[in-house]
């Protein structure tokens, strides 16, 4: 039994009839390597001997009377792998199209917090004989490198693995565990806030002292970072609708590191600086391209002093500048640079606990009708802003990896979208490529498919650029970067 921290307790309270605050990964796998046959049947035995190093996958929610305090996680004692394992097929010979059809549809419905907040598909029909697998947890359960980690729980190095893993000791819930009443539920959550008053007080006095270092900070130092209310108000930051649209790209990896030690930069500048050139292409050709920068939220890790990460959100989040408004591929790159550094120092100031931590002080009743509130409202109409789309970079495996036999050919992450922010973008390498995910709200971004398509015109831009510096002009190719 765990109880949810803050911040997992936030992603319950985000979520509307409209917004689904789940996450997906989509994974291509080729079934000729599988020694003993690939099927649904294969994938169902693997899920279940693999259960054991899966908590996310077992437990299910228990709430507490009157919302007063997040709730608890709990192993459900019924159980039903068949519930949550299901199978889809899209038409012969189905190709990328068909499947972010089918993705996009699985995308739009929200999950059944009565069972375990996870559904995975075997999608049949793809061109070739592949198949996709289909993972959607919710954000409540998993973080960006916790969703890496369930991708190391059901991958294997070779093909012949063993479908059991050594779980190490009995795992929380193997002998079943006691779901206290509502009344003992009801008298924690409010004992529990009788420290509400003091948390708020200590968070507020360390924001406030905080909030004086980077102003001074900002004001003596030459620092780059996004102002408050700044993000100019695109069409894709409106309120939005239950539907969703899904695109993948695909671009070399060998290009973004050449690149980023051509520019004497970071993988996550290049990759920011791909998102930007792209979103330019795709807003100009809407005739949306503004004169300022956009802003973009991109999520980072914290560190845990736990052993082991385990399930939930160990994560914070850094303003970025995406400067699309800048022609030249080379000045976009170096402006997004001193922002993204920009924004690491402001983020070293506050500390990476700091969203956790006031995470800590909403109770999940009045945080949900919050956001309720401002849906039925939609104040994402009649306020800019806060932020124009999320940006996340997870860094995945060099290596094959195999799924009950059959080879990961691509693996594609997706993140939620919510009330003024109806794009998500999500970047992950595997092998010699970057997979970049686009999840957006079907009714303010209906033509993802040719932001998708600009990913590679904006690459090429840069590596253009690249090739056209003579090694004199440029800094050293071989200085490596954090």
């Amino acid at each position: 039994m765990e109880r949810l921290s803050g911040l997992d307790a936030s992603f319950l309270g985000l979520e509307t009839p409209t917004a689904h605050m789940h996450v997906l990964g989509v994974a291509v796998v080729d079934p000729e390597s599988a020694p003993g046959g690939f099927g649904i049947e294969q994938v169902r035995a693997l899920v279940r001997a693999r259960l054991p190093v899966l908590p996310a996958f077992r437990r299910r929610l228990v709430p507490v009377p009157l919302g007063v305090h997040a709730p608890l996680w709990v192993d459900d004692p019924h159980f039903d792998l068949d519930f949550h394992l299901r199978r889809a097929a899209v038409p012969q010979p189905g190709g990328e199209r068909e499947l972010t059809e089918l993705i996009a549809d699985i995308a739009g419905r929200p999950l059944d917090r009565a069972k375990p907040l996870w559904e995975m598909w075997f999608v049949e029909g793809l061109g070739g004989g592949r198949v996709a697998i289909v993972a959607k947890v919710h954000h409540a359960a998993i973080d960006g490198v916790a969703g890496v980690d369930i991708l190391a729980s059901l991958f294997d190095l070779a093909p012949d693995a063993p479908l059991a893993r050594d779980s190490g000791p009995a795992p929380a819930g193997a002998e079943r565990e006691r779901v206290p009443s509502d009344l003992e539920l009801l008298a924690r959550g409010v004992l529990s806030l009788v420290r509400q008053p003091f948390l708020f007080a200590r968070n507020l006095g360390r924001l406030a002292s905080t909030g004086v270092r980077v102003v001074s900070r900002i004001v003596g130092e030459p620092l780059r970072v996004a102002s408050p209310l700044s993000a100019p108000k695109l069409t894709m930051n409106g309120v939005i609708g239950p539907r969703r649209t899904v695109a993948f790209a695909r671009v070399p990896l060998a290009d973004i590191k050449a690149i980023k030690n051509r520019f004497d930069v970071t993988v996550n500048d290049v990759v920011l600086a791909l998102t930007a050139g792209a979103l330019r292409v795709y807003l100009d050709g809407r005739d949306e391209l503004p004169d300022h920068p956009l802003v973009a939220a991109v999520p980072t890790a914290v560190p845990t002093a736990e052993p082991g990460r385990g399930t939930g959100n160990h994560v914070s989040a850094m303003l970025d500048l995406l400067d699309v408004q800048v022609a030249d591929p080379v000045e976009r790159l170096r402006a997004i640079r001193r922002s993204a550094a920009g924004a690491k120092r402001v983020h070293a100031e506050f500390g990476g606990e700091t969203l956790g931590e006031w995470a800590e002080l909403a109770a999940p009743f009045w945080f949900g009708r919050a956001m309720r509130l401002f849906s039925s409202l939609r104040l994402a109409e009649r306020f800019g802003p806060v932020i124009n789309l999320v940006v996340s970079n997870v860094p995945g495996p060099p290596f094959p990896l195999y799924l009950a036999g059959a080879r990961l050919e691509s693996i594609t992450p997706l993140g939620p979208v919510f009330d003024g922010c109806g794009l998500n973008v999500t970047v992950i390498s595997y092998l010699d490529s970057v997979h970049v995910g686009f999840l957006a709200c079907r009714d303010l971004v209906p033509d993802l498919d040719e932001l998708a398509a600009a990913v590679p015109v904006a690459l090429a831009e840069l590596v253009a650029a690249s090739d056209s510096l003579s090694p004199t002009t440029s800094r050293s190719r071989g200085r490596r970067t954090a």
